[in-house]
């Protein structure tokens, strides 16, 4: 969802004045903003468990049933 004009201004001075006020705390949340980092290697090792778990449950039903 694109934000209006009115709302992008307002953001930006937003982030203007917490640049201003508090820099550390900015500058964590710039951090934290970007996809990289930490969290989306957790997500995909996250999803190639899952796949791996549901994997083993489908053989583990499939023998059962032969």
């Amino acid at each position: 969802m694109a934000l209006s004009m009115e709302e992008q201004r307002i953001l930006t001075q937003i982030e203007v004045r917490l640049s201003e006020d508090d820099p550390p705390l900015a500058q964590r949340l710039a951090r934290h903003g970007t996809p990289r980092g930490r969290r989306p290697r957790i997500i995909a090792l996250t999803a190639a468990a899952v796949i791996i778990v549901l994997a083993a449950i489908g053989t583990a039903v499939a023998a059962a049933v032969l």
